[in-house]
């Protein structure tokens, strides 16, 4: 039988150009001869700057299946234009070939079929391996770090994120912004800033509410090559929205556009050469904070799990996207001279972790962060013949799977789970593992509550999450996904203003439209509301796939879109 590992170097070897972009070098090269390392780390050394970008892990420290997006729609002047393609529209952009493994890596097409052969990617001791081999090529390049980072796994989850702390200090991070990192509680937020982190925590828009006055360091300067480098930090701006405002008293978040263009100032003013934003606004916020503040060189853009093959260009501010879940990580050659940045050499770099061989020292730090829990992690809880997966604007079968759960075993009506992009994949044939399941749910406000809503409380949650995904503003964005339902189908409309895109709501297991006065028993976790009550949603989905042994998802067509 053909190993995964020579079935990737043959189909690469077959594979066609992929098109202009850094990506593409290594397929032309794999289109001569058999993938290896080499081909993956190649890269024609430019400039006198590096920056290394890698963003949005969620405290995978192995490799893992992930499957990108079958939906990911842009509203306003962001409809149809990256990353807003996906598929076939994305791979006719970007010139990628059918069933080539930029093809499995970056679109969601046949995406089981092509995980048979390509096999998981990420793997912070692979990362490791990438970043030692450019470190190598230039000493002094710059490791930055997007966030998201100390949550979304279940060893990360008991370690209150230290297993993430000692890796990414053992992956020599020169610095880090951050968003999920304040579900961890602002003390221990505080602790592992004060006494665990070996480089700078950035948020330029974080502010101390009692004293109005920025609580984190807002950049860092660094000299590098002959360049004095400024890296500001951009936290996600919608924290306390987003996510329970009570484990993060006392600060205060936001795009804060006028204050960004202080902080450019400021650094200019400083000596600075070369201006990069380390970001986790989103894409499409970077997008429109790159046109209105002049002076940004490089935005490293994350929160959004975007991948981008080539940088994308908005006036003279390059937007750099670098995926998530260990999958990717962006190289960058800049060419900053006089004060100006003259020359971008970037490539995109696939973590394939059947081609790209593991670090010693990094593998040895990941098995010893994960002994403790080894058992827990392993034991297998049921089956899948489906593809598991979460990404997707409005369905994912992960979270119809959770949502099935939370119907079974808390004895709901209605069931809502909310629009994460986190969350590891399984293909069809594995085991679901206790691990698989806290990679998709793991994080400190985990209860499933079940309570009482009406009709109208329900469309005003619909709506209110709607407008978070497709207000045409980006700054009214917040970057995740639609909530899911599970009981309930409903029909939306993305081109109408908020209030009005949400219709036609049925409780699926009588087929009569949810009336407003009427009051439904609804389930659901992940409340940013302090005291919920319930079981760790994790106990759910276990009870749950241990009842019925193996997982069969149908296609879920509760969710009616137009206005595309």
């Amino acid at each position: 039988m053909i190993s995964r590992r020579d079935f990737l170097q043959a189909a690469m070897a077959t594979s066609a150009l992929y098109g202009a972009s850094g990506f593409g070098n290594w397929s032309r090269l794999a289109a001569q001869q058999a993938l290896s390392q080499d081909d993956l780390l190649s890269f024609e050394t430019s400039g006198n700057v590096t920056l290394i970008h890698i963003t949005d892990v969620h405290a995978q420290l192995k490799p893992v299946w992930f499957r990108e997006p079958e939906i990911n729609l842009g509203v306003g002047e962001a409809a149809g234009q990256p990353p807003h393609v996906t598929g076939a529209d994305y791979r006719k952009l970007y010139g990628i070939a059918d069933g080539s493994a930029a093809h499995y890596a970056l679109t969601h097409n046949d995406f089981s079929a092509l995980a048979q052969g390509y096999g998981k990617m990420g793997g912070l001791d692979r990362v490791a391996t990438v970043v030692k081999a450019i470190r190598a090529d230039r000493s002094d390049a710059l490791l930055l770090d997007g966030g998201d980072t100390w949550q979304g796994s279940l060893t990360a989850l008991r370690t209150n994120g230290q297993d993430m702390v000692n890796a990414m200090n053992a992956l020599g991070v020169d610095a880090m912004t951050s968003h999920w990192e304040f579900t961890l509680g602002i003390d221990r937020v505080t602790d592992i800033v004060e006494n665990e982190l070996n480089f700078p925590f950035l948020g330029a828009n974080i502010f101390d509410t009692e004293w109005d006055e920025p609580a984190y360091e807002p950049y860092q300067m660094f000299e590098r090559g002959g360049v004095q480098i400024a890296v500001i930090g951009q936290a996600f701006p919608y924290m306390p929205i987003a996510n329970p405002g009570w484990m993060f008293p006392g600060l205060s978040f936001g795009v804060r556009q006028e204050r960004m263009a202080e902080v450019v100032q400021e650094v200019r003013d400083a000596g600075a050469e070369l201006v990069v934003v380390l970001s986790h606004n989103g894409f499409d916020v970077d997008r429109k904070l790159a046109a209105n503040v002049p002076g940004i060189d490089v935005i490293l853009t994350g929160h959004t799990h975007d991948a981008l093959p080539e940088p994308l260009l908005v006036g003279k501010t390059h937007l750099i996207a670098s995926g998530s879940h260990g999958k990717f990580l962006s190289r960058l050659d800049l060419d900053v001279q006089g004060g100006e940045l003259r020359g971008v050499n970037h490539k995109l770099i696939p973590i394939f972790s059947d081609v790209i061989a593991p670090d010693p020292e990094m593998a040895a730090l990941i098995e010893a962060e994960r002994a403790p829990y080894a058992d827990e992690l392993a034991e297998v809880i049921g089956q899948t013949e489906s593809l598991l997966y979460r990404r997707g604007n409005f369905n994912g079968t992960w979270d119809d799977l959770i949502c099935d759960a939370l119907l079974e075993v808390r004895e709901a009506d209605i069931a809502l789970s909310p629009g994460f992009r986190w969350g590891a994949s399984l293909i069809p044939g594995s085991d679901i593992r206790r691990e698989d399941i806290f990679n998709a749910t793991a994080m400190s406000y985990p209860n499933a509550y079940r309570s009482e809503m009406t009709g109208e409380t329900l469309h005003v949650i619909l709506e209110d999450v709607a407008d978070n995904l497709f207000n045409p503003d980006p700054y009214y964005q917040q970057g995740g996904d639609m909530v899911r339902v599970g009981g309930m189908g409903y029909r939306i409309d993305v081109s109408q203003p908020q209030g009005s895109r949400i219709t036609d709501m049925t409780l699926l297991k009588t087929g009569e439209p949810i009336d407003a006065a009427k009051t439904y028993t609804v389930a659901g976790w992940a409340s940013v509301n302090e005291g919920t009550e319930g079981p760790p949603i994790w106990d759910v989905v276990e009870e749950h796939v241990k009842r019925i042994g193996t997982v069969s998802m149908t296609p879920n067509d509760s969710v009616k879109v137009t206005g595309v």
